[in-house]
């Protein structure tokens, strides 16, 4: 594809790349992927070089402009990274785009804001949570659950997509939140075998674990690594084994107290 380049303010540039490359990261994009589309959208706006270092952690962006100056911005990444490969898709065909057509700096802007803005609507809600239960239901009774598990396996797999959509953002970090959520829900199921001595407790937290298990972040610490990027696949992999402790750990707490 041959970029057009479009003469810009460099260090407007710069933050507005360090604005791509977050939402990139937090919407689950590949350490690699991150560094090379920030690089291909730099190019194509006249920059002579463009180094940039990503982890999962922080963004270091270095552009070199047609005069030779250098613009050095870092740019802290606070949230963890989810997954939102829609987000995810906008991203790269606006990408695509501003290589191709040469977007001018204030539209890549406004086009940048309308996909970070964007509100899913009560439809997305509603396929997700609809999804999240159904996947609790069936992890339930694939691991050897009755009918009576498998329907309490699709509510926690409801309650744990609440806590996600409207918990999550008040908690400092996705170690903490595991640690509740993980408690808030095994405590559910716990009371809830209590009520009904039919209800194989285990069974049920098989099916809801499995929904917040990490897997996508662990799968995406060995793709950094294998495509070379090792300190940001240790990063993610490190994390991805806390989120997987902590969740475990609430669970254990559950059955310990309420159990």
């Amino acid at each position: 594809m041959e970029q057009v380049k479009v003469a810009i303010d460099a260090s407007k540039l710069v933050h507005t790349l360090l604005d791509i490359g977050e939402e990139m990261l937090l919407s689950g994009a590949e350490v690699f992927r991150v560094e090379d589309t920030v690089s291909h959208i730099g190019n194509a706006y006249g920059a002579q070089r463009v180094n940039i270092f990503v982890i999962t952690s922080s963004i270091i962006l270095t552009l070199t402009d047609a005069e030779g100056r250098d613009w050095t911005h870092t740019k802290r990444i606070e949230k963890p990274a989810g997954t939102d490969f829609a987000r995810l898709e906008k991203l790269n065909e606006l990408s695509r785009e501003c290589c191709a057509e040469g977007l001018t700096l204030d539209e890549l802007e406004r086009r940048l804001q309308g996909i970070r803005t964007v509100h899913p609507g009560w439809r997305k809600y509603l396929r997700v949570y609809f999804g999240s239960a159904l996947v609790g239901f069936a992890l339930t009774i694939f691991f050897g659950g009755t009918l009576l598990d498998g329907l309490m396996g699709a509510a926690g797999g409801f309650f744990v997509c609440f806590l996600q959509s409207h918990l999550e953002r008040f908690f400092p970090n996705r170690i903490i939140f595991n640690l509740v959520s993980g408690f808030a829900v095994g405590a559910v199921i716990c009371l809830a075998a209590r009520i009904l001595p039919a209800l194989n407790e285990d069974k049920s937290m098989i099916g809801d674990i499995m929904l917040q298990i990490p897997g996508i972040a662990t799968t995406i610490s060995f793709r950094d690594m294998i495509s070379g990027e090792t300190i940001s696949g240790a990063l993610r992999l490190i994390e991805s084994l806390l989120w997987a402790t902590a969740l475990a750990c609430g669970y254990m707490l559950a059955i310990w107290l309420v159990g």
